[in-house]
């Protein structure tokens, strides 16, 4: 029989092997926008449904101030066979014009940690390189799993669909009208 120490160990050790994050997903892409701009648009949570709505939906704001370090919103993730397809980020880090990171939480009880990040780049030509990069931190060996069986490149395809339609809203000049409604502050 194990001593408490023993089976505490153990039990630390299992948490640290499970709580390791899965491979990040990387997408990007170059916008013809001054890079000001491109960041403007992003560090507005209220935007991002009318570039992720394919996959992404039932947006509602946390907050009012939809903008900058806090905001953050609510949504449901279209994924197949997705039993828990709540989740919810909030930006924690707004570095303009350079990089936007947002934390947040998914899955079964919300216990799939999020790490997101948009980093912006100058291109060619006044263009920005806009890459946005996903980092799940599932909670049990099931989590990492479900991940595993094709929900990695699941992800991929519906952040390059993403990023395309990023890119043809900010080089059209399309204004919140053109692009779509902007998201609501949920009630409460």
């Amino acid at each position: 029989m194990r001593s408490r120490s023993g089976r505490e160990r153990a039990k630390r050790e299992r948490a640290n092997k499970l709580g390791r994050a899965v491979d990040p997903v990387t997408v990007s892409i170059v916008v013809s926008a001054p890079r000001e701009r491109v960041f403007d648009y992003l560090q507005d949570i209220a935007n991002h449904p009318q570039f992720t709505d394919h996959y992404l939906v039932d947006w509602h704001l946390t907050r009012i101030d939809s903008v900058g370090r806090g905001a953050g919103a609510r949504f449901r993730v279209k994924a197949p066979r997705n039993r828990f397809s709540w989740a919810d980020v909030t930006f924690t880090e707004v570095d303009r014009p350079h990089r936007i990171v947002e934390v947040g939480r998914t899955g079964k009880e919300n216990r799939v940690r999020t790490l997101g990040v948009y980093d912006l780049a100058p291109a060619a030509s006044g263009a920005t390189r806009v890459r946005f990069t996903l980092e799940t931190i599932p909670a049990t060996l099931s989590d990492r799993l479900l991940e595993g069986l094709g929900g990695r490149a699941w992800t991929r395809r519906k952040g390059e669909r993403a990023m395309r339609r990023l890119r043809g809203i900010l080089e059209q000049g399309a204004g919140a009208e053109a692009a779509g409604p902007r998201v609501t502050v949920a009630g409460g």
